[in-house]
């Protein structure tokens, strides 16, 4: 049987570093699930994110636009109502589109509210959950942040004995000490010790039997399932068996050095001047850290082993396109940084396995890309693995299917962009910038990695000589012709239209340039009316089919007097 694609599963982790799976090459951390897809797909070596922080990244993957289009430019600002996400585009060719996991979406209320949506209707619903029908939104750390008002994971967690205010803190991410203490797992210190909640009621297994709850439930309509792990995620903690597979010594050796530290970049010192920053500094922080979310990464893999297998005994397999990805990495003490506030590679460059079960994929099963591709692509993918017209006036990114069947596009993309807007950083406010002036934007080609930050000299690296990225060159004047190079190819990226969504390329580029004459008898640029008869003979109007009234209305300019004539 032919195989093609009917449904899309979509899976995402949260700060899932590339360089933390087997077939991404670390040496003791096994991730055989994650292998056996990459072994039946491809691994694409050089994928990077939009944006290194979670919510403006996964916007990014939603709407297929960068984030200086799509305007999410950090956690909680709001995706615009009205801005078009995966669900959108495919909900019209039939595709049910749905969400089980995380999106770290906030609603656009006030958009709403001005186009007098109700955020209760099923299109407000769709709006506040990134085109995406909820089928089970769980963005953890709740229920106090306001991500989730009302957490079915905690309701979970109480009908199994797990009683408690928020059973999420009190038991799947906290432990228990030597002297018998509940100790909550926020605390870093606490990141090499098991998790109170049992292996089998703990985040990653309840997401995963959603995820088979909703694909026993869908039935014959096509559908692309959103599976998102808020894993491996802070807090870093995690049940046994999986809390104590790892010793510090398993763990990749950090990436620093003390030249980093010496007269950095005013943005970059102030990043490490971040208290998660100092913190991860810190002699012995890494070591109790690492267990936890090597932990974590081994959960997910055996958990998507269920799942997969689970599929395959439905048959699944053979038309289910399956895309793993994360919304970025984790410094996790490389470059004396916690968390993910820059650019360097351990955070923007995503793990990405892509398998899809056309056979015109067969040539490239198991197979690596060097490519550069970017988180923008997922959508357009998606998009022409449904049968979709391209929309690249909408979309910032390029389907990978061609990659995917073997081609090379030879105008395929020669840079990856990523941008952040640190405007909501204590950065920020150490080095007193403007908070309308708090953005970072990266150019890379593959070799030279370009910082560009606004009031500020530039960054730049060279990951040929340094791929470690431990020496800035933005200030070397031997470098200068690279970093201006860069900084046009920037520029010029930048001033590429991208909000002009309502009307497609094609459909313009279709249109007969005109003489200055509108369906409505305007006329612009005619001495007379000879001249107006002798340019309606070389006239097709644009839009002639749907107004009846266009002809009629130039014979009455050009013959006043009420004859008409065919031209």
């Amino acid at each position: 049987m032919t195989r093609r694609v009917k449904n899309i599963l979509f899976v995402m982790c949260d700060q899932l570093r590339a360089d933390h799976l087997s077939c991404f090459g670390h040496p003791t951390l096994k991730t055989p699930n994650l292998d056996a897809l990459a072994a039946r797909g491809v691994i694409f070596d050089r994928a990077y994110v939009q944006s290194p922080v979670c919510g403006p990244s996964r916007m990014s993957y939603y709407t297929g636009r960068y984030v200086h289009s799509h305007g999410a430019s950090w956690n909680f600002v709001p995706l615009k109502a009205g801005e078009m996400t995966i669900g959108d585009h495919l909900r019209p060719l039939g595709v049910r589109s749905v969400l089980v996991g995380k999106t770290h979406m906030r609603a656009d209320l006030a958009g709403m509210s001005r186009l007098g949506i109700d955020p209760a209707s099923t299109i407000g619903m769709r709006i506040a959950e990134c085109g995406f029908d909820p089928y089970e939104r769980d963005d953890g750390i709740h229920p106090y942040s306001g991500h989730d008002p009302d957490p079915n994971y905690n309701d979970y967690l109480r009908k199994q004995g797990f009683d408690g205010d928020n059973p999420w803190e009190k038991w799947a991410n906290s432990t228990v000490d030597d002297e018998g203490r509940i100790r909550s797992g926020w605390f870093l210190k606490y990141s090499n010790r098991a998790a109170r909640v049992p292996d089998e009621h703990s985040e990653t297994p309840y997401i995963t039997r959603r995820a088979m709850d909703f694909i026993a439930e869908a039935g014959e309509q096509p559908w692309c399932m959103h599976l998102s792990y808020i894993k491996p995620h802070w807090p870093y903690i995690v049940p046994e068996p999986y809390a104590s597979m790892y010793k510090p010594e398993d763990a990749l050796p950090v990436v620093r050095s003390e030249g980093e530290r010496r007269d950095p970049h005013p943005v970059y010192g102030a990043m490490m001047n971040h208290r998660v920053s100092r913190t991860f500094s810190r002699e012995g922080v890494r070591d109790a850290v690492m267990p936890g979310y090597m932990g974590l990464i081994k959960q997910i893999d055996d958990q998507l082993g269920e799942l997969f297998r689970f599929m395959e005994a439905r048959g699944l397999m053979e038309t289910t396109m399956i895309v793993f990805t994360s919304d970025h990495g984790d410094y996790l003490g490389d470059h004396w940084m916690g968390e993910k506030d820059l650019f360097h590679e351990p955070v923007i460059r995503a793990p990405l396995i892509v398998y899809d079960p056309d056979p015109r994929a067969d040539a490239t099963r198991g197979s690596r890309c060097d490519a550069l591709v970017e988180a923008v692509d997922i959508a357009p993918t998606f998009l022409d693995a449904c049968g979709g017209v391209a929309v690249p006036h909408v979309m910032d990114g390029r389907s990978l299917r061609p990659l995917l069947f073997g081609k090379h596009p030879s105008d395929w993309r020669k840079h990856v962009v990523c941008e952040y807007d640190y405007a909501f950083q204590d950065s920020r406010i150490e080095l007193g910038t403007p908070s309308r002036d708090a953005w970072l934007r990266m150019i890379f080609d593959g070799r030279w990695k370009y910082v560009l930050a606004e009031g500020y000299r530039p960054m730049l690296f060279d990951l040929a000589s340094d791929p470690h990225e431990f020496v800035d060159l933005g200030a070397a004047p031997e470098h200068e012709h690279e970093r201006q190079r860069l900084h046009e190819a920037l520029f010029r990226w930048a001033r590429q239209p991208r909000q002009r969504v309502t009307i497609p390329d094609g459909a313009i580029e279709t249109m007969e340039i005109q003489p200055r004459i509108s369906e409505g008898g305007i006329l612009i640029g005619y001495w007379d009316e000879e001249d107006l008869a002798e340019a309606r003979k070389h006239f097709k109007p644009r839009f002639a089919s749907t107004n009846p009234l266009v002809k009629p209305t130039l014979d009455r300019l050009i013959h006043p007097e009420g004859a008409t004539h065919d031209q």
